[in-house]
């Protein structure tokens, strides 16, 4: 037992300074290009991130340097048969990088490839049976987010979704929310957050996911998809689609929810120009 209490002392303690030593890499200052970029670049994100339409012209020219960053840093694979243009890893890479747009430290530094497949995608692994032995049909996806540094997107789905910014559904802002959990190892709806703000951020947390629980469990309507009461994963990767896309009613119906992701992306999308209808 004293063996068994003396190794989970160690694990513990191993946990706090690799957590603090991934802060520390988070609050790090990040170095974006100065080359030129391209022309056509404005061009897909007016067309394709609406959302971006709402910035200021710095934050717009911070955006595109923080795409020049990605896709200088990430491999992209065409899965599917599809071969994937430069639109499409602009427009994917815009939508990540929104999210880091007053974050510092560096460009997802966990994720290595972003896999795209033409539409929803079935995923390769066998879902158990059911109670009664039945073997599940496998679903279709939009897209997942793995813990080894891959991200899974449906190009026909993150284009859907980015073309309309107010539907509070977007497959990149969601996959790359986990990605951002996963920053420090556990995927559970906590990102790097300095320790002064973890209390706080664990408090809403519990008390906002237990909230859509029982909303989804008594059918009552919610601003936040209910998919977010998977667990608390998801719910934040759902919290961040509704901040950046249904910002209003958001702070109108989850106050404490929406001040603590403002504080958390250094962003304020609720006093934001609208952007334009699709």
């Amino acid at each position: 037992m004293t063996v068994i209490l003396a190794a989970a002392a160690i694990l513990a303690v191993g946990y706090v300074l690799v957590s603090a030593a991934l802060r520390r890499i988070r609050a790090a200052p990040l170095r974006l290009p100065s080359e030129p970029i391209p022309d056509t670049w404005r061009g897909i994100v007016d067309r394709n991130v609406p959302l971006a339409g709402g910035l200021t012209l710095e934050e717009q020219e911070r955006l595109l340097r923080l795409v020049q960053l990605f896709l200088s840093e990430k491999h992209f694979e065409g899965c599917g048969g599809l071969t994937v243009s430069d639109e499409m890893k602009v427009t994917i890479a815009a939508g990540a990088c929104l999210l880091l747009l007053h974050l510092e430290g560096p460009c997802y530094p966990t994720l290595r490839t972003v896999l795209v497949y033409p539409h929803a995608f079935v995923p390769k692994f066998a879902r158990p049976p059911t109670a009664g032995g039945i073997v599940q049909p496998p679903a279709a996806l939009l897209g997942e987010s793995w813990g080894d540094g891959v991200v899974v997107i449906s190009w026909d789905d993150t284009l859907k979704g980015a073309r309309d910014p107010a539907d509070g559904v977007n497959v990149v802002l969601h996959e790359f929310a986990h990605q951002l959990d996963d920053e420090d190892g556990r995927a559970d709806g906590a990102p790097l957050i300095s320790s002064g703000a973890l209390r706080t951020w664990g408090r809403v947390l519990s008390d906002e996911y237990a909230r859509l629980r029982e909303d989804a469990a008594a059918d009552r309507a919610s601003v936040l998809d209910s998919y977010g009461a998977k667990n608390k994963a998801e719910f934040f990767a759902v919290a961040t689609e509704t901040f950046f896309e249904k910002p209003v009613q958001l702070e109108r119906d989850h106050p404490a929810l929406y001040a603590q992701l403002k504080q958390f992306y250094g962003q304020d999308p609720a006093r934001r120009t609208p952007p334009p209808a699709s």
